[in-house]
């Protein structure tokens, strides 16, 4: 046989388009040519082919070879087309039986001896294959370390080796490759304890309130307030994730080859640096890749020195906040991204970041602390429901113990008013649209009055004004009531009075 096919998969966005390679073996000066848009890391396949074979005990066929990744229209990157490359020259020369091949898809990146090695996107391509109804009936031929992590999609027969060897034992009959069946080392999520914060009711309640129907939220106040330590304790206070959330955010931290097993239903928490660019947020490159929104998916992204961050990197949030995905364009690809995160931010409330504190430390002038906080654009502030103040704690409150609400405690009032929204509306109420808050966030008489008051005074936008009646929705919910009143109302306008008004 001087022909080999074989199936793989190639990594789009968060698609896994199904890629054919095919390996043929003809007379002539020896070659190895590799076509079909194979990226750098591709490319560098040959050599890392011809050593893996030779180191596996295997003759290299000194004939042009030709290697076809199909279709040739679809840009193909990673190392993972190792494994079938090396397998269809084995097999284009005879030196490895070639029975069945549609029975499998092959992904793997091959060491110099031959050992295979992770790749990333494991879990993406495994959910492809058990989408297509096609070929549900194949088997999964991947690197062992990659088998827990794609044994998640539970409808993929995955079938871990170590080696080249391993593989072409088992292709030829000799040493069959077992079915992976252990059930992942799944331990329950752990997060910091709310009631490790002293004092800050007021911030702890707005943290509920945001948990329970997953709203953003900014703090403002000086240094040292415990602004970094609430927002690390929010995950603690979000419902488990379901089974689906947790796949999905899986699979997207398997793109970025950052997911390790026991973070399964786990909700994300990233922190990323001030200085970080607007591809590293949002996501980018030659070649899409997931940004901090989307490793956020289904978790918590938190800005710390909000106004520290480039303003371009900021209005980039825009968009993925209201849709909750973000689609990345250059000029010959285009990826979908999911983004549906929870955004948490923290300030200081001017440059030297003592403003309103009780020392009368901060010597800012006017026009500073206006400049400064005029780094914050009205439309993203207009996209974020809770805005509050974390002033510095008294003395007295930093030498008492700890003794808040724990997060467990919070975490089932979250989880109740979330399944009311659920019941109600099929999502948490930040996903409201314009008619949905018609149908379901009207306040009564009193609310309504005082929110065309707070409208005039605050001077509200239209999105201003849906968001604070889905806040209000939030309040009512966790105090279980089924009709909006004016003291829901009063909440959510507290919360939307701005940072320094």
């Amino acid at each position: 046989m001087a022909l080999a096919v074989l199936n793989s998969r190639a990594l789009a966005g968060m698609e896994a388009p199904a890629v054919t390679v095919e390996v043929h073996l003809a007379p002539g000066l020896p070659g190895f040519t590799l076509v079909g848009l194979p990226d750098t890391e591709v490319k560098e396949a040959r050599d890392r082919v011809r050593a893996a074979i030779q180191n596996a005990h295997f003759d290299f066929p000194n004939r042009r070879i030709t290697v076809n990744l199909a279709p040739a229209d679809l840009p193909k990157e990673s190392g993972r087309f190792d494994l079938p490359i090396a397998l269809g020259i084995l097999i284009a020369s005879g030196q490895v039986k070639g029975k069945q091949l549609d029975q499998y898809e092959f992904a793997g990146e091959l060491a110099l001896g031959g050992e295979l090695r992770p790749i990333r996107g494991a879990l993406a391509m495994c959910a492809a294959m058990s989408g297509s109804a096609a070929i549900t009936q194949r088997s999964f031929i991947l690197p062992a370390e990659n088998a827990p992590e794609a044994a998640l999609v539970k409808t993929t027969t995955i079938l871990p080796a170590n080696s080249l060897l391993e593989v072409c034992a088992h292709l030829s009959g000799q040493q069959q490759l077992m079915p992976y069946n252990g059930a992942p080392l799944v331990m329950a999520p752990h997060y910091p304890d709310l009631s490790e914060v002293k004092g800050q009711t007021q911030a702890k309640r707005a943290m509920e309130v945001a948990a329970a129907g997953c709203h953003s939220l900014l703090m403002s106040g000086p240094p040292g307030t415990g602004k970094s330590m609430l927002a690390q304790r929010f995950p603690g206070l979000l419902p488990p994730m379901t089974e689906d959330e947790a796949l999905a955010s899986a699979a997207v931290q398997s793109l970025a080859g950052s997911f390790r097993i026991e973070n399964w239903g786990r909700r994300p928490y990233r922190s990323p640096h001030h200085s970080a660019s607007s591809a590293a947020l949002v996501g980018g490159g030659g070649i899409p890749q997931p940004g901090e929104i989307s490793l956020a998916h289904y978790g918590v992204l938190f800005l710390d020195e909000l106004t520290e961050f480039e303003r371009r990197v900021l209005e980039a949030l825009r968009e993925p906040l209201e849709s909750g995905t973000i689609t990345i364009a250059r000029a010959a690809r285009r990826a979908d991204f999911p983004a549906a995160f929870q955004l948490i931010a923290a300030m200081n409330p001017c440059p030297c970041g003592y403003y309103g504190h009780p020392n009368g430390k901060c010597r800012c002038t006017p026009d500073q602390v206006t400049k400064y906080r005029g780094k914050l654009s009205g439309p993203l502030l207009d996209r974020i429901d809770l805005m509050i103040e974390v002033p510095a704690l008294v003395e007295g409150e930093l030498q008492a113990r700890a003794d808040g609400e724990s997060s467990t405690t919070i975490s089932a009032r979250v989880q109740r008013a979330r399944e009311l929204q659920l019941s109600r509306q099929g999502k948490p109420n930040t996903g409201l649209t314009p008619a949905e808050v018609d149908q379901h966030c009207q306040p009564d008489h009193a609310g309504a009055q005082l929110l065309k008051q707070a409208m005039a005074r605050l001077s509200l936008s239209a999105r201003a004004y849906h968001r604070v009646l889905k806040v209000a929705r939030t309040v009512a919910d966790l105090a279980g009531v089924a009709h909006v009143s004016g003291s829901h109302v009063a909440e959510a306008i507290q919360y939307r009075r701005g940072i320094g008004s």
